[in-house]
C-alpha cells in the first residue's frame, strides 16, 4: 500500500466525489422524464473491482441507491465469473429487485474500468424510468401479488459488448413500455454519464497512478470504519427495541410490523429485524439488499460525520431473515419498496433514540405517496405522469422538522408543479402547507402539505401510499403528526380508498379533482415547553390553528394572535399540576 500524505488524500477525495457529481449532473440534465431530470431520482458511484463494495458516491445521488448498488455490482461480478469474456466497453443493464435492485422502475447500468488490461474498478448508474409495463401505468401497482404484475423484470444482461450496443435488448425494452421515448432518453443519459465517468476517472489515474488512487480508496474505507466504530462506542452498551407498522399490503387490510432489536457491544452493533412480519401478499416487500441500504441511510442520518462508503458498514451485523417482508424472494412484489424502507428508517431512529435520547429524532412523514395519472392527450398521444410528494420531517434536539420536505431516504426533490403542468394535461389548483399536520413538541415536526389536481382529460389514477392508519410518532414526549388522506371526485361524490392509502382503477374525468393531504413529522419533547412566542408565530404563519395552540401547546392568544401571557401562564400551570 502506497503511503499518501493528508493533503493528497483530501485532493483525491474531492476529485473522486466530483467525478460522481458530474455523472449525476450529466444524467439529470439529459434525462427525458421529470423524476430524474427534476426530482433527481438517480445515483452514480465507483465500486470495488472484486467485491463490488461502494468506494465513492456523489453528493447529490440518492443514498438508498448507493447502499443497494454494491449488491448490484456484486451481481454483475458473479455473472462475469460464471460466463467470462469481460472486455473494456462492456455495459450491463438490469432492474431485477432480487439481486441488487430496489423495484422494477430503477434501471442499473454497470461498466468495468480497465487499466493496462486489468480490471481496476466498476462504474455504475441508476435512474428511475417512468414506465416499464405492468398492470398500472408507472409501475406502482397497489394490487400486485407477483412481480409479473408490476412490469418487466430484466436480469443482468450485456447491453453493450466492447462498446457496441445490443439493439435487440433496446427493442425489447421499448416494446414493454407505454412511453418508450422517455425510457430511451433516460437510457442514453445514463450511458453518457458512464462515458463521462470513465473519461474523468481515466484522467485521474493518469495523473496520480493506479497505486496511489488504490491506496487512497483503501484509506477512505478504513477511515469510515474507524469513525463508525467510534460513533457506536459513544452509545451505551445494551439492547434497544422499537417497532412501527404499515397500513396494509394493498391486498389484505391488516397492518404489518417492522420491528428492530439493536444490540450495542463496544464498537460493534447488531441490527436484528427477525420480529418483523412475514413476506406480504402485496407490493410492500423489499429485498435483503434494499433493507441493508435503508439501514445505511438511517445510520448516516444518525452519525452524520461518517463518510459514505462501504467501510462504515464493517462494524454492523445484519440479521434480516427471508422469513420477513424485509428480505423477500422472487416473485414477491416490491413496487412499493419506498414505503417499507421509510418505516425501517423510522424504527432505526426510534431504537437508537432509546440508546441516546439526546440524539432522538421524531418520525418523518413516512410515505412518498406514489401517484400515477395516465391517459391520452388531445392529440391522442399516451402520457404517464408519475410523481411523489412532500411532507414534514421530525422534530429533533436541534430544531423543528422541515416543512414540506422530501423523505430522508434520498436527496431527491419534489417535482415542481410548473414542470408537471407543462409535461402533462393536469392543473394544480392547490399546493399549500397543511395546518395542524405537524406533531406538537418543544421542537415541533415539520408541516405536511395539501395538493389538489384537476384533470384536463379523462385519466386513470392509482396511489400507493402509507401512514393512513398509524401517524408518524413523536419522541421524548413529543406528539404524533396527522394521518395521510387521499380523496377524489367521482360524479357528485367525494371518495376515499377502501384500503386507506392504496388504490387503483380510479377513473377521474375531465374537470374533476383529486386531493392529497400529507402528514407532518412527529414532535420532540413536551409541547407545553415550547416557547409561547414560537407558538404565536406558528399560528400567524398558518402552521398551527388557534384552537390547537390552546389545546395542545397550552398557549392562549389574543385577538391579534399575540400571546396572552397571564392566561398562558395559568393554563400551563394547570396542565403540569
Amino acid at each position: 500500500m502506497t503511503a499518501i500524505d493528508p493533503v493528497t488524500l483530501a485532493v483525491l477525495k474531492g476529485r473522486l466525489e466530483q467525478i460522481a457529481d458530474e455523472m449525476d449532473a450529466t444524467l439529470c440534465r439529459s434525462a427525458f422524464n421529470p423524476i430524474i431530470a427534476e426530482a433527481k431520482d438517480a445515483c452514480h458511484g465507483l465500486y470495488h473491482a472484486t467485491t463490488g463494495a461502494t468506494l465513492v458516491q456523489g453528493t447529490s445521488g440518492l443514498p438508498i441507491f448507493v447502499g443497494a448498488m454494491s449488491f448490484a455490482v456484486q451481481a454483475v461480478i458473479e455473472k462475469v465469473e460464471r460466463e467470462g469474456g469481460l472486455q473494456p466497453g462492456d455495459t450491463f443493464l438490469f432492474n431485477d429487485p432480487y439481486c441488487g435492485g430496489t423495484h422494477l422502475n430503477d434501471f442499473r447500468l454497470v461498466r468495468p474500468v480497465f487499466r493496462n488490461g486489468e480490471l481496476f474498478a466498476w462504474l455504475a448508474s441508476v435512474g428511475h424510468w417512468l414506465d416499464i409495463g405492468g398492470n398500472v401505468a408507472g409501475g406502482y401497482n397497489p394490487k400486485a401479488t407477483e412481480s409479473f404484475q408490476e412490469g418487466m423484470r430484466v436480469p443482468p444482461v450485456r447491453l453493450m459488448t466492447a462498446g457496441v450496443m445490443n439493439q435487440d435488448i433496446v427493442d425489447i425494452l421499448a416494446a414493454n413500455s407505454r412511453v418508450p421515448g422517455s425510457n430511451w432518453g433516460d437510457l442514453n443519459g445514463q450511458l453518457n454519464a458512464l462515458d463521462l465517468g470513465e473519461t474523468r476517472f481515466g484522467a485521474l489515474l493518469d495523473q496520480y497512478g493506479e497505486a496511489t488512487v488504490s491506496s487512497a480508496l483503501d484509506a477512505f474505507s478504513d477511515r469510515a470504519e474507524a469513525l463508525m466504530r467510534a460513533a457506536i462506542a459513544s452509545l451505551p452498551d445494551g439492547s434497544y427495541a422499537f417497532e412501527d407498522v404499515l397500513d396494509n399490503d394493498g391486498i389484505v387490510d391488516e397492518m404489518l410490523t417492522v420491528a428492530l432489536d439493536v444490540t450495542i457491544e463496544g464498537e460493534e452493533m447488531t441490527l436484528d429485524f427477525s420480529r418483523s412480519s412475514p413476506p406480504a401478499r402485496g407490493p410492500i416487500n423489499i429485498s435483503y439488499a434494499t433493507a441493508v441500504a435503508a439501514c445505511y441511510v438511517a445510520l448516516k442520518h444518525i452519525f452524520t460525520d461518517v463518510p459514505a462508503n462501504a467501510g462504515c458498514l464493517r462494524p454492523i451485523r445484519f440479521v434480516i431473515p427471508d422469513t420477513t417482508l424485509l428480505a423477500a424472494r422472487a416473485p414477491k412484489p416490491m413496487a412499493g419498496y419506498t414505503e417499507t424502507i421509510l418505516r425501517l428508517i423510522g424504527v432505526m431512529l426510534g431504537a437508537l433514540a432509546k440508546a441516546d435520547p439526546e440524539r432522538a429524532t421524531a418520525a418523518p412523514f413516512g410515505t412518498i405517496n406514489a401517484l400515477s395519472i395516465a391517459g391520452n392527450r388531445a392529440d391522442d398521444s399516451r402520457f404517464v405522469m408519475f410523481s411523489f410528494f412532500g411532507g414534514g420531517l421530525g422534530g429533533n434536539p436541534e430544531s423543528d422538522g422541515l416543512n414540506h420536505a422530501n423523505n430522508p431516504i434520498s436527496t431527491a426533490t419534489i417535482p415542481p408543479l410548473e414542470i408537471l403542468e407543462a409535461a402533462y394535461p393536469v392543473m394544480f389548483t392547490l399546493w399549500a402547507l397543511r395546518p395542524d399536520s405537524a406533531g406538537a413538541g418543544t421542537h415541533r415536526g415539520g408541516v405536511g402539505a395539501v395538493y389538489e389536481i384537476e384533470m384536463l382529460t379523462d385519466c386513470d389514477v392509482a396511489l400507493l401510499g402509507e401512514r393512513g392508519k398509524r401517524a408518524p410518532f413523536g419522541v421524548a414526549g413529543g406528539m404524533e403528526a396527522a394521518l395521510n388522506r387521499f380523496l377524489w371526485q367521482e360524479g357528485d361524490e367525494t371518495r376515499s380508498p377502501p384500503m386507506v392509502s392504496k388504490v387503483t382503477d380510479v377513473k377521474v374525468t375531465t374537470g374533476k379533482r383529486l386531493r392529497l393531504e400529507t402528514p407532518g413529522g412527529g414532535g420532540w419533547r413536551d409541547p407545553k415547553k415550547r416557547p409561547a412566542d414560537l407558538v404565536s408565530r406558528d399560528v400567524r404563519l398558518g402552521y398551527v390553528s388557534r384552537a390547537a395552540a390552546e389545546r395542545v401547546y397550552a398557549v392562549v392568544l389574543t385577538d391579534d394572535l399575540t400571546v396572552d401571557a397571564d392566561a398562558t401562564s395559568l393554563l400551563r400551570k394547570g396542565a403540569t399540576a
